[in-house]
């Protein structure tokens, strides 16, 4: 059974300053001596989780992409994190899946932090981005998406096996995250890996990382709290295949399917 091998950056994100978190990161992936596959770093790691998009904006040809392509090249790596994007008008908190050859994939962040005005400066993603690594695949998701399970839930028997949530989350519900990556494990019978920060940001939140590895029965593999740190950890599809064989829960699972407005809307008046 074929292995993936994953590398965790939990670290602290300068506020708002492009030029000073590209330039910490670069030292931290050119730092890393185990061989691995994937790089995982935090939800708009290049400012910080601010609602200043007007000004922090980079289009998909902007500094931050770019050196996304270089690292990924440099170390031939896949490379994956959340940047503010301006796009025909629109802000969007895109994550991007940039592999070694330049070539990349993205997903935008569907359910909008409210709370902190995130849904009135940014839009609203409708597609998930399921990628495919060395046999493995890899749902990838962002923050606040963590609160919504249908939007995680797999539609099909092993549509994923790897779930994977770039975030910004508060310390003070850590609580929260930390139990919710464990549920999103356990309903899904997958590895879920959490990437949060540390330190606080320009509003004054605090933030204990605890970017966590989880495997398929819920059980943690990996956790930190309240300190950078670069961790590099490998998952097996032998476990992963083993779980899944002696406890089928998916067979029992509902079928559904997600409809976007338009179709609740056609399915509504039809009734």
């Amino acid at each position: 059974m074929s292995q993936l091998t994953v590398t965790l950056i939990q670290t602290h994100l300068h506020w708002e300053n492009a030029a000073a978190n590209l330039a910490m990161l670069e030292e931290k992936i050119r730092a890393i001596e185990d061989k691995t596959t994937l790089v995982i770093l935090p939800e708009m790691f290049s400012t910080g989780f601010s609602m200043r998009p007007e000004a922090l904006a980079e289009t998909m040809d902007g500094a931050a992409v770019q050196w996304m392509q270089k690292m990924a090249a440099e170390k031939k790596i896949i490379l994956t994190g959340s940047l503010i994007i301006q796009e025909e008008g629109a802000y969007y908190n895109r994550l991007i899946w940039m592999l070694p050859n330049g070539q990349y994939g993205y997903y935008d962040k569907r359910h909008r932090f409210a709370y902190a005005g995130e849904d009135r400066q940014f839009a609203a993603g409708s597609k998930r981005l399921i990628a495919s690594v060395n046999g493995w695949k890899v749902n990838l998701l962002i923050c606040y998406d963590l609160r919504f399970p249908v939007w995680a839930r797999q539609h099909t028997p092993h549509e994923y096996d790897v779930l994977v949530y770039l975030a910004n989350w508060p310390n003070r519900r850590s609580h929260a995250w930390k139990t919710l990556l464990q549920a999103r494990a356990i309903e899904n019978q997958c590895y879920v890996i959490g990437v949060n920060r540390v330190g606080s940001d320009g509003n004054g939140i605090q933030y204990s990382g605890d970017s966590m590895i989880i495997d398929p029965l819920g059980e943690i593999l990996y956790q930190k709290s309240n300190e950078e740190d670069v961790c590099t950890f490998t998952l097996s599809k032998e476990q992963l295949e083993e779980v899944r064989s002696k406890f089928p829960f998916w067979k029992d699972a509902d079928e559904f399917r997600i409809l976007n407005l338009q179709e609740a809307e056609d399915k509504s008046l039809s009734h």
